[in-house]
């Protein structure tokens, strides 16, 4: 259908020519699917959409200005339709969890939440730093801080019979372990 077909049918159908209105429908609903199945919706939304850009079109005809360019406006209008629902898909979020459901708002912004992932990504990253430089430290250390950060924390006198050190030597060890410890994630910049 050209543009001057379209125009003359657009005219035809505002003032009231029912078999122009059924011949634009005919003739341009390939181009509104077209437009609708770019964007991948759902069945179900693709049918929605195609009502609504139909709907819009019969509310705004009379009102349309340059009739030979309803292609486009049925283009365009069928675009901005999808793109909505599609922004509205972004903020539904499909779960099975009723826990999840039962959670009150923790009302962040979403450049918040943005914030706080990257934040517990770069703390992600640090701890699993940490642990490689840990696996790193010689046999000793690794065993005597690892003793020590037992829950409940043990006293000095288990710690030196655990691993058969002497109770004054715990504390220069540790710090020492330690030292080394941070040496080696300050060189690989992780502290």
């Amino acid at each position: 259908m050209d543009r001057a077909d379209v125009g003359v049918l657009v005219q035809s159908a505002v003032d009231g020519d029912a078999a122009a209105w059924k011949a634009l429908v005919e003739g341009l609903s390939p181009l509104v699917w077209a437009v609708v199945r770019a964007h991948r919706l759902s069945d179900a939304d693709a049918h929605e959409v195609y009502q609504t850009v139909w709907f819009r079109f019969a509310q705004h005809l009379g009102r349309i200005r340059e009739p030979d360019k309803a292609k486009s406006w049925l283009a365009s209008t069928a675009r901005h339709e999808c793109l909505k629902v599609l922004k509205s898909l972004r903020r539904l979020t499909v779960t099975d969890d009723p826990q999840l459901l039962d959670r009150i708002s923790e009302d962040r912004t979403p450049e918040q939440s943005f914030i706080d992932s990257e934040e517990a990504a770069a703390q992600s990253e640090r701890v699993r730093y940490l642990w490689q430089e840990f696996e790193e430290l010689g046999e000793r250390c690794r065993q005597l801080l690892r003793v020590l950060m037992a829950s409940p924390r043990p006293g000095y006198q288990e710690v030196s019979a655990a691993l058969g050190i002497a109770v004054g030597s715990i504390g220069p060890l540790r710090q020492r372990c330690l030292r080394r410890l941070r040496a080696r994630l300050e060189a690989r910049g992780a502290v």
